[in-house]
């Protein structure tokens, strides 16, 4: 089976990213997208580039 490359996360992908992170960082995350009203995936995707 081969891997569907993407352009940007889905939103199923991010639940599953943050699903593995630690606590602090999670909610770090979540605060930033709410604060500049940005989806957690895009906000998941600033944070590793």
């Amino acid at each position: 089976m081969q891997a569907k490359l993407q352009e940007q996360l889905s939103p199923h992908d991010a639940e599953v990213i943050l699903g593995c992170l630690p606590e602090q960082i999670r909610a770090a995350l979540i605060a930033r997208a709410t604060e500049i009203e940005y989806p957690i995936e895009a906000v998941i995707e600033m944070a590793f580039t």
